[in-house]
């Protein structure tokens, strides 16, 4: 490092000069012979002495022929944790703070976590940050048995040889991972502590779970640089979709974890008849299909996380992205049995590169099967089953920014109907005016039975843009940027979709795949009149009254959930009172100095019950 002229934080160096050993990898291979102990070990359990505990086992990890299977111990960290945050400096910042959370200076249990680390034997690699030409690069220090972690951050934000990290540069984040302290500090959860110094931006992981520090840590990182620049990095995927007529249309679509990111990505599947399903009754078992005789051809652009970097941007009214990350974060609990997903169940089989599958049911020296999936509890899998693939491996995967035309978020929806109301109200979509689509991000519904994280119960927000749980400053701040945003791109169309649920009827991902479909077959033609109408419930903006693909009428029960006789208009419009009691609990919190006047009159025109026309004319196109 000395003779590359790399520098290092303070901290960091004195760490490496104090521990018993330290070693650099350079490259994904290596970590992944690391993560089992050797090149020739097939089997590896991670383990700490605890205080008070003995000896504590967190993962068992495996060499499978298609990469490196980890499984943890305890159910508990099988998925994230929403309350992971806590921020250690004194900047601003509305997440907690880890003296209020905790009782006592993060600066004590700082120097406690590298009295710990300078006693083991430790491993580092150096990462890209983002996806910008003019790239920052981070340094990952962790106990050197827990390769299976370093190697999912080395995949995620892509590891740099040491010998290419450019003479000079100064390494602005670190991160140190310390997982016995979760047990002798947090009673055993899922503690990641972001921590802003003047010499570098420290994230300080007390787990082994990627997602709340490898992932959404990183993340964290990224939203601070923009918050600082004035831009943001949406928490979206991004597809290209090709109509069988060569027309193509870019979607971006958002939304709170389960919200159908990655699901966004993935082709439509027939059944054995040909036909598509678009949903089955929960009360009749009744099952209604269409027939589309082709699909439009797909391109993965991102599946995460979109830089929106002014740098990309050409004042084409479009808002503009590229994908944050090296690689993609898949949760496979859709894929149930073989076939559900061709092109990721081949991809994930057959695959030149090593991978990191989570929660996967695995032998030493068998083979990662996606729809394997661990057991939480007997006949119970784990709903949260992982796999990390690098973007490269995607066929034509999409490598440089590109125009969004259509804007859409996603929300878990649960079942409803006149006896139990509930939120599950959406039609299969619905057109947002520009003003209604950012009230949208500014409350993010986390949504029904999430299955990525540890779940609260009942309907919950993630705040602005739905990254809010990854942020660490101010929500005006992001609230500001996100209306910019909208504001400055007014030829990009917004849309909203439900997974899970239409009202009484079960739909999975459907919705939001059959408007890909749809939607990429009209291109940016406007809705005619008589197609739309405003919404019964104002905040889901236009509901459509007939939807046909390719000659297929698809039934009005689905595009307005008032008309299934289980619902009805009673059962509709208490849902829609949840809808909206929710929604002006949620966006109060907003209405402080520092939010744009626009910003202002959006949210009033919601707490004073305004209409579509209302929020039309706040930002025109």
């Amino acid at each position: 490092m000395e003779k590359k002229r790399i520098n290092l934080p303070v901290d960091a160096e004195k760490l490496i000069n104090t521990a018993p050993g330290f070693k650099i990898f350079d490259t994904v291979e290596e970590l992944a012979d690391a993560s089992v102990n050797g090149k020739e070990s097939k089997y590896f359990e991670v383990k700490y002495q605890v205080e008070g505990k003995g000896e504590v086992t967190e993962a068992i990890v495996h060499r499978v022929t298609n990469g490196i299977s980890a499984n943890y111990v305890e159910t508990y960290m099988r998925r994230r944790d929403p309350d992971t945050m806590a921020i250690g400096d004194e900047k601003p910042s509305d997440q907690p703070r880890f003296k209020d959370r905790f009782g006592y200076p993060f600066n004590d249990l700082r120097s406690e976590t590298f009295d710990w680390l300078a006693t083991q034997e430790l491993a580092g690699f150096y990462f890209k940050i983002g996806n910008l030409k003019k790239c920052s690069y981070g340094l990952a220090i962790v106990p050197a048995n827990a390769g299976f972690f370093a190697m999912g951050l080395a995949m995620l934000q892509k590891i740099v040889p040491q010998d290419s990290v450019p003479p000079c540069n100064e390494i602005k984040v670190v991160v140190y991972v310390a997982p016995p302290f979760r047990h002798t500090h947090f009673s055993g959860k899922q503690v990641v502590v972001h921590n802003r110094t003047p010499e570098a931006y420290e994230v300080f992981s007390y787990n082994l779970y990627p997602g709340p520090s490898a992932k959404k840590g990183i993340y964290g990182v990224i939203l601070s640089m923009g918050e600082e620049e004035g831009w943001s990095t949406a928490h979206c995927s991004a597809v290209e979709s090709i109509s069988p007529y060569d027309y193509i249309t870019r979607f971006m679509h958002e939304g709170a974890s389960g919200g159908g990111k990655s699901e966004m990505l993935q082709h439509i599947l027939r059944l054995p008849s040909g036909e598509v399903l678009i949903g089955k009754s929960l009360t009749t078992g009744e099952t209604r299909t269409l027939t589309i005789p082709n699909f439009c051809e797909t391109r993965p652009i991102c599946d995460d996380m979109g830089m929106v970097h002014p740098s990309f941007q050409t004042g084409s009214k479009r808002i503009r992205i590229i994908d944050a990350e090296n690689a993609w974060f898949i949760r496979t609990d859709s894929i149930t049995e073989y076939g559900k997903d061709p092109v990721l169940e081949k991809l994930t089989i057959n695959t030149p590169k090593p991978l990191l599958f989570l929660n996967i049911d695995t032998n030493p020296g068998g083979t990662a099967l996606i729809w394997n999936h661990m057991q939480d509890a007997p006949g119970k899998p784990c709903p949260n089953p992982r796999v990390v693939v690098p973007r490269d491996l995607f066929p034509n995967v999409v490598n440089e920014p590109v125009s969004i035309d259509v804007r859409s978020f996603g929300v878990r929806t649960p079942p409803c109907t006149a006896e139990n109301p509930s939120y599950g109200i959406f039609g299969l979509f619905h057109i947002l005016p520009p003003a209604l689509a950012w009230l949208w991000r500014l409350v993010s519904p986390r949504g029904h039975a999430n299955p990525s994280i540890v779940d609260q119960g009942g309907m919950q927000s993630e705040g602005v843009g739905s990254y809010w749980p990854f942020a660490t400053g101010e929500k005006v701040t992001h609230a500001n940027l996100l209306l910019d945003q909208i504001v400055n791109n007014t030829i990009t169309q917004y849309v909203i979709s439900p997974n899970q649920h239409v009202g009484n009827w079960h739909v999975g991902f459907m919705p939001q795949l059959l408007m890909r479909e749809y939607l990429t077959r009209r291109g940016n033609s406007k809705f005619r009149t008589e197609q739309i109408q405003p919404a019964r419930c104002s905040l889901l903006g236009y509901e459509l009254n007939y939807l046909t693909i390719e000659g297929a009428k698809v039934p009005s029960r689905f595009l307005k959930v008032y008309k299934q006789p289980e619902v009805g208009f009673d059962g509709y419009d208490k849902g829609a009172e949840q809808l909206l009691e929710f929604f002006k609990k949620e966006i109060r919190q907003y209405l402080v100095p520092g939010l744009s006047d626009l910003g202002k009159q959006i949210i009033e025109t919601c707490l004073n019950d305004g209409n579509v026309d209302d929020y039309n004319k706040l930002i025109k196109k």
